[in-house]
């Protein structure tokens, strides 16, 4: 049997604190922070709708809160999707970071001992 046979393979090795989130996880957040806008929506229409039979200085928080309820589903899938995939610091995938590396050992070890 040849000496690479027994010879393991060499793996990369990631700490978990460097690992990015998982997919699930992600998106999990993701539909929190878009159910939170659109109940936030939900209550800029109702507020529009309440607010816009009332006497002037409140109908025109009315129409704001339209103007609301018209613009955060944009806002909203934006704010949703940023950063969707976030990267951990893990190693640089272009080769071992200088500083990072094992010292030789000062002396060699003396044949024959």
């Amino acid at each position: 049997m040849p000496q690479d046979a027994r010879k393991p393979r060499e793996q990369q090795v990631f700490s978990i604190t460097s690992a990015a989130e998982s997919q699930t996880e992600d998106r999990v957040r993701r539909e929190k922070r878009y159910a939170l806008s659109m109940g936030v929506r939900t209550l800029c229409f109702l507020g529009g709708v309440v607010l816009v039979m009332q006497p002037m200085p409140w109908r025109a928080l009315g129409w704001l809160l339209f103007a609301g309820a018209i613009f955060l589903p944009y806002i909203a899938v934006v704010v949703a999707n940023a950063g969707v995939r976030r990267k951990g610091s893990g190693p640089s995938p272009f080769g071992p970071e200088p500083g990072k590396q094992l010292e030789a050992p000062r002396n060699p070890p003396l044949n024959g001992a």
